[in-house]
């Protein structure tokens, strides 16, 4: 990109030379159109920031000499041809050079996947993991000390998104609802008395997740983020529908849920979960707790 930069330049002071000799009229469109052309490659390479920003520029003076009367001999036409052929080719090895770099990130997240994915535990297939599947899981995280990303989502969009990137990792991802992420998938004008838009929006991208995850070809976490007390009532109704999907297809709605009440004194956070605890167990859904701020 920086060698586009600099034949470009060079057109661009040939094309604006004070000396009597001016460039014919044929030979500064094919200048300009040339200019253009590099222009447009370092914007591929380059779409953002000052360098597109500089190629434009360049490219308008090119414009502008192009319509100035020319009184140039025909001796500035072959370094202007010979300028073109460089930047041409500049644009061209910019461009590969590119595509190199992209090539070599894919081998590399290639080896990364089948060194530390490919060998997981049987237990663990593609699409939502739960119960003893997700604690396998989180032991072979552990052991072979890679973290899980968690990606807190707002609609079925950047669901998709988190699937596609772990599919392309090759790995596992954490598919994770917010209280209000749940709210914004229910939609804003929709009731939320006690929490009801919230419980609805997070059981329905759950059920997004579980109906497309397969197809993905990579284990999902399905979790929820911090619930502190006052929004109890949202962890109350996910419960219910994990009850629900349990009696129907032996394992919960979610793999996850967390709980944070580290502004209320210990005693009283530790007491709160291990009640919540005890329930989830009869469904084999984990709890994540919070203990200080």
């Amino acid at each position: 990109a920086v060698l586009v930069q600099a034949v470009v330049r060079s057109v661009v002071v040939l094309l604006s030379s004070p000396s009597p000799a001016a460039m014919p009229s044929k030979m500064a469109s094919a200048a300009l159109a040339g200019a253009a052309a590099c222009c447009a490659t370092t914007a591929f390479v380059a779409p953002t920031g000052q360098t597109s920003e500089r190629a434009t520029q360049q490219t308008r003076s090119l414009r502008q000499q192009s319509s100035q009367p020319h009184t140039q001999s025909q001796a500035a036409a072959p370094l202007a041809a010979l300028a073109l052929g460089a930047a041409g080719a500049a644009a061209f090895a910019a461009t590969a050079k590119a595509g190199k770099r992209q090539a070599r990130a894919k081998v590399v997240r290639a080896a990364v996947a089948e060194k530390v994915f490919a060998k997981m535990p049987a237990t663990v297939k593609p699409g939502v993991v739960t119960g003893q599947a997700l604690v396998d899981l989180l032991n072979y995280a552990k052991e072979n000390e890679f973290a899980i990303p968690g990606v807190n989502i707002v609609g079925t969009g950047s669901i998709n998104a988190c699937m596609e990137a772990a599919k392309k990792a090759g790995g596992p991802i954490m598919v994770t609802f917010s209280r209000g992420g749940g709210q914004f998938i229910a939609g804003k004008a929709a009731d939320n008395t006690d929490d009801a838009a919230c419980i609805a929006g997070s059981v329905a991208g759950a059920l997004h997740v579980r109906t497309v995850a397969k197809l993905y070809g990579v284990p999902v976490i399905l979790h929820t983020d911090h619930c502190q007390k006052a929004w109890l009532p949202w962890f109350d109704g996910m419960l219910k529908a994990n009850e629900e999907y349990f009696e129907k297809n032996g394992e919960p709605l979610f793999s996850s849920h967390m709980l944070d009440l580290s502004e209320e004194p210990l005693e009283e956070n530790i007491a709160i979960c291990k009640k919540y605890l005890e329930r989830m167990a009869k469904f084999n859904c984990l709890l994540e707790m919070e203990l200080g701020v």
